[in-house]
């Protein structure tokens, strides 16, 4: 049997005064810990909840420069994608197909209309016609002028033979060779032949200026049928239609070879060398919004600026529908229809108490927000201002330092004072 050191165990006395030491210690600790207990006590009996910190958010109010934006979604769109249509009933022949890529003058298709061809020949022979009468009026305007001053010169011819007999007699009439009688004879018919020659002068002014009317208004009649030529050319040459832009065929609206009526939809061209953004902005920001606004796009590998080029006037599903056309070249390798993502940058406050944006925005209309202080939040009335993407401006209620929850305040529950647990 083997021994233990029992009998070699020898028992020491305390110093003097230790005990009294430990049970002083002990004591002080006693009283610690119910101050401490007291102070949990009294701060839970005061909240109403008690939510652990790792579900929530919380962020410090602080002074800065609040720029006011919208967030939008939109598509890219071409700022060129002309509609062509059927100027006439006709018949189609496509030469092209969905997807081709086209060159401006390029033909895409041709129309058959046996009306507006034979409308084309009645204008020609119309025109033809009348530009044989405005011939035939200038041969007959030259001729109408000769015979006026055939007339004339005959008076004239007439006045000066009355007038050499007149001075022939003035030469004798002394002598008392002729009659008296036959002397006024002669004066009166210088004075007939006179009258005669200077309205046959002024019958030739008149008829030289009613042939030139008469000239005039054929001239008139052949302009007018010009124009109508014209434009029943222009309606036949219509029916061959070619590309306005370059660009690609987006898509075809009738099928090869069908009869379409006047103003069907042939086809849609995209030029993709000028594309723009189509932005989908909700209704309430639209009072806000104005032409030449800066807006942030980011299309997926990158991101650009642009400006508000056009804003629709139209509410459709409680969004308008605005335009936003690229700063300077547009960014490589975007495509027809590809969603994007934008900023509208509203407005820009300098100096400004703001916080970050969280759900408590939302949460009873923003009047209320909680303050932590001492592991509490507490609930404080505020008066919030202008919002962005990621902040929230702060007219009131809270000063620079708070920290308030900006997420999580769902399971207060509206209490006004809540425990934060570590």
């Amino acid at each position: 049997m083997i021994r233990d050191t029992s009998s070699q165990d020898a028992v020491i006395a305390a110093p003097k005064g230790q005990a009294t030491r430990r049970r002083l210690i002990i004591a002080a600790g006693a009283v610690v810990l119910l101050a401490a207990g007291g102070y949990l006590f009294h701060k839970w009996r005061d909240t109403d909840h008690s939510v652990n910190v790792s579900r929530l958010r919380i962020a410090e109010v602080g002074r800065g420069t609040l720029i006011r934006d919208a967030a939008v979604n939109g598509r890219i769109v071409a700022a060129v994608s002309p509609t062509l249509y059927a100027p006439s009933l006709a018949t189609v022949t496509l030469q092209t197909h969905a997807g081709d890529t086209v060159k401006k003058g390029q033909v895409l298709a041709v129309l058959e209309s046996p009306d507006l061809s034979d409308a084309l020949k009645k204008e020609q022979a119309a025109y033809a016609q009348i530009e044989a009468d405005v011939a035939r009026q200038r041969i007959l305007a030259r001729k109408q002028k000769l015979l006026a001053q055939r007339d004339a010169d005959t008076a004239e011819i007439e006045r000066l033979s009355a007038q050499r007999t007149l001075e022939r007699y003035d030469a004798v009439s002394n002598e008392g060779i002729i009659a008296k009688i036959e002397y006024q004879k002669a004066k009166d018919a210088l004075n007939s032949a006179a009258i005669r020659a200077k309205h046959a002068d002024q019958a030739s002014a008149l008829e030289s200026d009613n042939v030139a009317l008469e000239l005039e208004s054929k001239i008139k009649q052949l302009e007018q049928q010009r124009s109508t030529l014209s434009n029943a050319q222009r309606r036949v040459d219509e029916l061959t239609v070619r590309a306005p832009v370059d660009g690609f065929i987006g898509t075809l609206s009738v099928a090869n070879r069908s009869v379409v009526p006047a103003n069907t939809p042939l086809m849609t061209l995209v030029d993709l060398s000028r594309l723009e953004v189509e932005l989908e902005v909700p209704e309430t920001y639209v009072s806000d919004l104005g032409l030449g606004m800066t807006a942030e796009v980011n299309y997926g590998s990158g991101t650009t600026t642009g400006k508000l080029s056009a804003l629709s006037p139209e509410v459709v599903k409680n969004q308008v529908l605005a335009r936003v056309r690229f700063n300077g070249e547009q960014p490589a390798g975007l495509r027809q229809s590809q969603r994007i993502t934008a900023r509208l940058l509203i407005d820009e406050k300098r100096d400004v108490l703001m916080v970050q944006r969280g759900p408590f925005l939302e949460s009873e209309g923003g009047r209320y927000a909680y303050v932590v202080r001492d592991g509490t939040a507490i609930r404080t009335p505020v008066k919030l201002g202008a919002t962005s993407v990621s902040a929230v401006e702060i007219l009131g209620g809270l000063k620079p330092g708070d920290k308030i929850v900006i997420s999580g305040t769902e399971t207060f529950e509206n209490a006004e004072r809540v425990s934060i647990n570590q």
